[in-house]
């Protein structure tokens, strides 16, 4: 099992509290897929005003949670390549949301690589909580 924990993330990832999406990095193959974790707290500045006395996760958040674990699939795939190059989303496909996401929730992104091309990589996900899934999407991105 590969992990990678959050000092390691911090290392690879340009994002910052309270836009860093991913705590944990649980498994991945290089290449292939990746599994990484959020645990979701009351004390996120998002549950302020989404939605004062039911707190729900936005669901872009969860997307922009797919793609971050994405990109270190990516930066852990081919760290020559890619080290100190910033990735951008290009395109979102059949995204769907099935759940709410509220504290107290663990979320799980798994990730696997469709199509790489160069730059640009295609990849579909899964968000799940509870082994249930929340959110999917295939997405795209590219690096710069």
């Amino acid at each position: 099992m590969n992990s990678v924990d959050i000092k390691a993330i911090l290392d690879l990832l340009p994002h910052r509290y309270p836009f860093l999406m991913v705590d944990r990095v649980v498994d991945y193959t290089a290449g292939e897929r990746i599994r990484g974790l959020k645990n979701v707290t009351i004390n996120e500045p998002f549950f302020q005003g989404h939605f004062p006395g039911e707190p729900i996760m936005p669901g872009v958040l969860l997307l922009e949670g797919m793609a971050q674990v994405g990109a270190l699939l990516a930066y852990l795939s081919e760290p020559e390549h890619f080290a100190g190059r910033l990735v951008y989303f290009a395109g979102l496909d059949k995204v769907r949301f099935r759940r709410k996401v509220v504290p107290g929730d663990q979320l799980v992104f798994d990730l696997a690589v469709g199509r790489r091309k160069g730059k640009i990589w295609k990849m579909t996900g899964q968000t799940l909580v509870d082994d249930n899934l929340a959110c999917e999407a295939e997405l795209m991105a590219t690096f710069a």
